[in-house]
């Protein structure tokens, strides 16, 4: 089964995923940090310039786990209706449990967002700005949604690993 957390940066979802990895005892993907490793190998034309590579690269992670029979959670923005569509090819034929991420109150969204220290060397947080302009396309299809202004992130990951328990036992 694939698990795939998806939301802009700021709403939680790493800290969400993390705990539901550990709880399900899945193998965890995270596209932030196999994108600062592209850059900190220095084999991109351009610091900024990962492009597609780091969700191929994560796509094929996920494939190689669940092959292996190992559950597979995903930590990524998973901004577009095309990554979201990948995301599902790479399960195939297996369970996906897709999830976004969502902070409804704008301040607390920005308050976070503007706290935020890198976890990763040389991964520089978003800024608020950048954010604000991230290209992110509205979910369309059946999903989880779970709302960090009101949801604590051990009650979301709770969900999260309820939801996957249901497609399993389903």
């Amino acid at each position: 089964m694939l698990v795939v957390l998806g939301s802009l940066p700021g709403t939680g979802k790493t800290t969400i995923a993390r705990i539901a990895a550990s709880r399900l005892r899945a193998a965890y993907i995270r596209i932030d940090a196999i994108e600062q490793a592209m850059r900190s190998a220095g084999v991109l034309a351009r610091p900024d310039g990962v492009g597609p590579a780091g969700y191929m690269a994560a796509y094929a992670l996920a494939k190689e786990n669940l092959r292996l029979g190992l559950p597979v959670v995903a930590d990524c923005v998973n901004p577009l209706p095309e990554t979201r569509a990948a995301w599902r090819e790479a399960a195939a034929p297996l369970p996906i449990v897709e999830v976004e991420v969502v902070c409804s109150d704008p301040a607390e969204h920005r308050r976070r967002v503007e706290a935020r220290t890198a976890d990763l060397p040389g991964l520089v947080p978003p800024t608020w700005a950048s954010v604000l302009r991230h290209e992110y396309a509205p979910w369309t299809g059946p999903r989880l949604v779970l709302d960090t202004a009101s949801l604590g992130a051990e009650d979301a990951a709770s969900r999260v690993c309820g939801e996957a328990a249901g497609l399993c036992a389903g």
